[in-house]
């Protein structure tokens, strides 16, 4: 073998073996975070997805985060395949047509109803006030209330994935700034919206748990949530 075939050999003996786990070993070490997904989410998907159907569709889309993520599967993965979870969780409801015009109907009822008690009673009404004028169990209720939610979820979702896609320097700077653009953003919102989403993404906490934690309706909740949205999405324009 001539000098220059042994050092090409070499060359290519010596790069670094990228080890990938089976699919079954890769569900098995990062089955949390499909877990974790479906847990935040299943208030938000009611009888339109089952918990075997959310894991299901969060098993899948961890497997297509492992065969689009370069490199080792690190800390950086952890965060890209769960953004990609989620995403997908609220993909499908959004593919099965989840916000017919019935649905969208009840969120105008809802907001309606809303604003037709706090004149009635010159003070925000509770959720079991509106719940009951909607004529609607408080479970009927929160599965409304959620519905009429899950959109703006959805939207931030896209919005908070910026900047976590597999490296590609063609727009790695492109998603930089973009990303940089965000976190300014949101640093325009008041305190209290601020608050809302940190402990809805950050903390994980769903709108009953931030209404507990703030002393607030998860129907007020619900509203300065999607307020946030619609000012970071303004922003970002």
């Amino acid at each position: 073998m001539s000098c220059d075939g042994q050092l090409a050999y070499q060359a290519v003996s010596d790069e670094p073996v990228l080890q990938r786990l089976s699919e079954e070993q890769l569900i098995v070490q990062y089955l949390p975070l499909v877990k974790r997904a479906v847990l935040q989410l299943r208030s938000h998907c009611g009888a339109m997805l089952s918990l075997e159907d959310m894991e299901q569709i969060g098993m899948m889309a961890l497997i297509e985060s492992s065969r689009r993520y370069p490199g080792e599967f690190d800390n950086g993965f952890i965060s890209f395949a769960g953004q990609r979870i989620r995403g997908a969780i609220l993909d499908e409801l959004r593919r099965q047509d989840w916000r017919p015009r019935p649905v969208r109907q009840q969120a105008h009822k809802l907001n309606d109803k809303v604003r037709e008690l706090t004149r009635a009673f010159g003070r925000e009404p509770t959720d079991s006030e509106v719940a009951q004028g909607l004529d609607l169990s408080q479970e009927d209720y929160r599965q409304s209330l959620y519905a009429t939610q899950a959109e703006s979820m959805k939207s931030l979702d896209d919005m908070l994935s910026i900047g976590e896609q597999p490296a590609d320097k063609n727009n790695e700077v492109e998603r930089f700034l973009l990303k940089k653009t965000l976190i300014k953003a949101m640093t325009k919102l008041n305190e209290r919206e601020q608050l809302i989403l940190s402990l809805y993404y950050n903390h994980e906490l769903n709108l009953k748990e931030i209404a507990l934690t703030l002393g607030l309706t998860e129907t007020r909740i619900c509203q300065l949530h999607k307020l946030a949205v619609a000012r970071l999405e303004s922003l970002l324009q």
